[in-house]
Order: C-alpha cells, then sequence, then structure tokens
C-alpha cells in the first residue's frame, strides 16, 4: 500500500556485522573467507524466503557474474530498518519494500542515477514507476478473493458496495487489519460510492464510518497475507481482500479460490538506495540491473506479480498477463495506491484504526 551518498568499500568485515546483529537483530549476514575478503559488494534488505531463493537465481548471481560485485540480502521488518535508520547503523545499501515505506524515509534517500543505466533504458520505466528516489521493482494489487466452494464468477459481488452488502450477499467475509500495513480504506470509500479517480486524500471520518457497516459481518481483520489466503482455503472466510500475488500462489498450488478484479488497488513494491550507503556505486549499478527486461519478465512469471517496464510487460503471454494487475486491467478496473498519503497519514491511521477498533 510505496520507498545515499557513500563511497564503495571493499569487503563487511566481522566487526561490523556483529555491530549490526547486536544493534538491531536482523537476519545473520553471509560470511566470506578470507580469500573473498577483497570483492565488491552491495547490501540489500529483502523480505527473505522463497521471494530470495527466486532472486538469487534470476537476479543476484547472474549480477555477480556480470559485474563481479557479490549481493548479501538480508531479510529484516519495517521496525528494524526504521530502528537503523534513526540510529544511524546503516549497513544496508538498498532498500527493496513497499513505495509508502519507503517515502517515510524521504531524508535518508538518494536520487537515483538513471543517467548511468546501463542495462535498462530509463525511458522503459512506466512513469507511474519512476521517481527521483525510488522506482518500482513489481507491482502487486488488494483484490476481492472468494472460495468456489460458495461463490462461482456470475454469483460472487461484483463491487466493493456489494462486498458490504452482506445481507443481500450472505457468507463468512474478511479485511485487511492495521496489523498487515493498512487497513482497506479505499475499499470501505468505493463501498461508500467515491469513485475509484477522486479516492484520495482518503475521508477518514467516512472511511471509518463505512467499516463500522461492515464490521457485523466480518469473521476477522486479517494480518498477513498468509492468514488471508488460509482463511479463504479453509472457508473461514468466502469473501475476502487478498494480495494478489498470494491468492495466486494458492491458486496455483490447487486452493478452490478465485479472484475478482474490480476495483483493485495496486500497490508498487521499490527499491531505494540509501544516502550513506556505503557501497553507493554498487547499489545503483544493482537498481539498474534489476529493472533490465529480462529480469522483469522472468521475474513477473516466477512471482505473479507485474512489471514496471513497457517492454517487459508487452514480452509476458497472454495468459501472465491475465492473472496480474497492469495494463489495460488495471486502466480499466483499478487505481494506483497514493503511497504519498500513505506515507504521510500512517501514523494517523493506525491511532483511528485503535480508536475505532475500541469502540465500534
Amino acid at each position: 500500500m510505496n520507498k545515499r551518498h557513500g563511497e564503495p568499500i571493499t569487503s563487511m568485515g566481522r566487526r561490523s556485522v556483529l555491530k549490526l546483529a547486536g544493534a538491531v537483530a536482523i537476519a545473520p549476514m553471509i560470511w566470506v573467507k578470507n580469500t573473498e575478503a577483497a570483492q565488491e559488494t552491495v547490501v540489500i534488505r529483502s523480505p527473505g524466503g522463497a521471494y530470495d531463493e527466486i532472486r538469487r537465481k534470476l537476479i543476484y548471481d547472474p549480477f555477480t557474474a556480470k559485474t563481479g560485485i557479490r549481493v548479501i540480502p538480508v531479510a529484516t521488518t519495517t521496525g528494524k530498518l526504521e530502528a537503523m535508520i534513526k540510529s544511524g547503523h546503516l549497513e544496508l545499501d538498498i532498500i527493496d519494500n513497499d513505495d509508502s515505506v519507503l517515502l517515510q524515509w524521504e531524508d535518508a534517500l538518494a536520487p537515483l542515477n538513471y543517467a548511468g543505466f546501463k542495462f535498462t533504458d530509463p525511458a522503459d520505466i512506466l512513469p507511474e514507476y519512476k521517481h527521483d528516489k525510488y522506482v518500482g521493482n513489481f507491482v502487486y494489487a488488494d483484490v476481492m478473493g472468494y472460495n468456489l466452494g460458495k461463490w462461482k464468477q456470475d454469483t460472487v459481488p461484483k463491487s466493493w458496495a456489494d462486498f458490504w452488502d452482506f445481507k443481500k450477499y450472505p457468507s463468512t467475509r474478511a479485511l485487511a487489519d492495521m496489523d498487515s500495513g493498512a487497513p482497506n480504506l479505499e475499499f470501505a470509500l468505493l463501498a461508500d460510492g467515491v469513485p475509484m479517480d477522486k479516492l484520495y486524500p482518503l475521508d477518514l471520518p467516512r472511511a471509518f464510518k463505512a467499516l463500522s457497516r461492515i464490521k457485523p459481518g466480518i469473521t476477522k481483520f486479517w494480518s498477513s497475507g498468509a492468514l488471508s489466503v488460509q482463511m479463504l482455503s479453509t472457508r473461514e472466510a468466502d469473501l475476502s481482500s487478498v494480495w494478489s500475488t498470494r491468492i495466486l500462489n494458492g491458486i496455483a498450488n490447487n486452493a478452490p479460490l478465485e479472484i475478482n478484479w474490480n476495483q483493485h488497488g495496486v500497490h508498487v513494491q521499490a527499491y531505494a538506495v540509501l544516502k550513506k550507503a556505503k557501497n553507493f556505486e554498487n547499489a545503483q549499478k544493482l537498481v539498474d540491473f534489476c529493472l533490465s527486461k529480462e529480469v522483469q519478465s522472468k521475474f513477473s512469471a516466477l512471482w505473479n506479480s507485474g512489471p514496471v517496464t513497457k517492454t517487459a510487460y508487452e514480452s509476458l503471454t497472454p495468459a501472465l498477463r491475465d492473472k496480474i494487475p497492469g495494463g489495460d486491467r488495471t486502466r480499466q478496473h483499478g487505481f494506483l495506491l497514493d503511497a504519498k498519503w500513505w506515507a504521510d497519514n500512517r501514523a494517523v491511521v493506525g491511532k483511528e484504526w485503535a480508536k475505532w477498533s475500541l469502540n465500534s
């Protein structure tokens, strides 16, 4: 819901790693042999897990083969990133995160050197994902997911207004909790009649009033993407907001689920380079490499996500385009979440959500 100037160094010393581990308790770093100590590196914040497994084969190892620069992914939470930036203990060079989260640290981010790109034509990056201090990595969407044991394409609620009408369309339902990163305020406003192109700035009193109307019909507010798909799969919720990448993974694993793409909201996972990055030039090179056509198109196929460059999107098969946000689908049936609004207002929303949860 998105997101550094410094001189390159040749290695990451043991003392720096121990200092980082003690200060912010991030995931273990990758140790290097003394014989590899002279190799240049770049350190990137990553969500970890299967995401890293895909990216190591598709991006990190090929990047090292082409440039000699070893990529060190570090899985860490947004909270630990916040502590790291505030403390000044910066052992990361690149942050890979939601664009609205990146913008919360805008003063700590460096301009991207698009003019110096060698692997990617900067003009190929779609303008809605290209910014001075951050650039899209991939896109995914908040969508309406449903269980085929209850709903079919011709019977499922067609809009968020229908979703809100739990008496006309009775079934178990779920929506996102604040702990997921952001509650579904946009869907609440759409359900209340606000047009997709008039959502921002979000009218918080109106959104929470709409949430109060649907609350009696909600089984649970989910706190993670994994939980939302689990609830849909077990029919704890037959209908739920859900992240497109998560539900598509469930469908690939034979979960009886489907997506209604009407009124979907597009999120941008993005890259930013820290001003104080110790491997500053290497970081710029890795961002450049990650946006190349081959990387963008192959990652989309592996992660069921949308690319951020025109040529990569055009290279996708019709079957893959049918599974992801972007292109005509989003232009006709979706909207881009306003990263700046969320960066500026997430704390306010959190306080309002806490009060609403207790009192409504």
